[in-house]
C-alpha cells in the first residue's frame, strides 16, 4: 500500500496550479472537482507514489529484508509490479478525486470532514484500478484479513499524516 499511501500526501505537498476541472461546474451549479485537485498535485502524486513502489520493487527482487521479514513483490517480474506499482499509486488520487466530485455534489465544500469517507477514498481507488489492471496479483495479495488490516489502519495513518501537514502549513484543516 505504500504507493498509494505516498501518493496522497504528496499531492498536497506539491499540488497547486491549474485545477483538473478548470473551474467548471457540474449540472448542479457546483464545482465539478474545485480548486483542490490540481494537475500539478495529481501527476507529482503519482510520480511520487510510483517512484517509492520502484523502490520496493528493487528491494523485493534483491531479496531485502526487516526485522527478518521479506519484502513483498509486486509480481513474478519488474513489468509487471510496475504496474502494480502505478495501479495503486494512480488509483488512490483517482479515488480521491472520484470521492470530492460526491462531496461537491453533496453541497461540501473543500475541506469539510466527511469521516471514514475521506480516509478511506484513496484506498479503495487503488484497490479498483489494482484489481483491474493485475487480479490475480490483487486477489492472491489482498487477502480478506490483509483488507481489513488496511481499513482498520488507514485511517489512524490518515489522521496523522494530514495532522502533521496541517502544522507544516501544507494542509488548511487538520483531517
Amino acid at each position: 500500500m505504500i504507493p498509494a499511501y505516498l501518493s496522497n500526501p504528496f499531492a498536497a505537498v506539491f499540488g497547486g496550479g491549474k485545477p483538473i476541472d478548470g473551474g467548471r461546474t457540474y449540472k448542479d451549479g457546483r464545482r465539478i472537482l474545485g480548486d483542490g485537485k490540481t494537475y500539478r498535485g495529481l501527476f507529482s502524486g503519482i510520480f511520487c507514489g510510483f517512484l517509492a513502489g520502484c523502490v520496493e520493487v528493487w528491494l523485493s527482487f534483491r531479496g531485502f529484508e526487516i526485522l527478518g521479514i521479506e519484502m513483498p513483490g509486486f509480481g513474478p517480474d519488474y513489468t509487471s509490479s510496475l504496474i502494480v506499482v502505478l495501479a495503486l499509486a494512480s488509483g488512490a488520487l483517482f479515488g480521491d478525486m472520484f470521492k470530492s466530485f460526491f462531496k461537491r455534489r453533496m453541497g461540501l465544500k473543500r475541506g469539510a470532514s466527511l469521516p471514514l469517507v475521506d480516509q478511506l477514498d484513496f484506498v479503495v481507488g487503488a484497490w479498483v484500478f489494482t484489481y483491474l489492471a493485475a487480479p490475480e496479483w490483487f486477489v492472491s495479495n489482498f487477502t480478506p484479513g490483509i483488507m481489513l488490516t488496511v481499513i482498520i489502519i488507514t485511517p489512524l495513518l490518515h489522521l496523522t499524516t494530514n495532522i502533521i501537514g496541517y502544522f507544516i502549513g501544507v494542509k488548511k484543516e487538520p483531517w
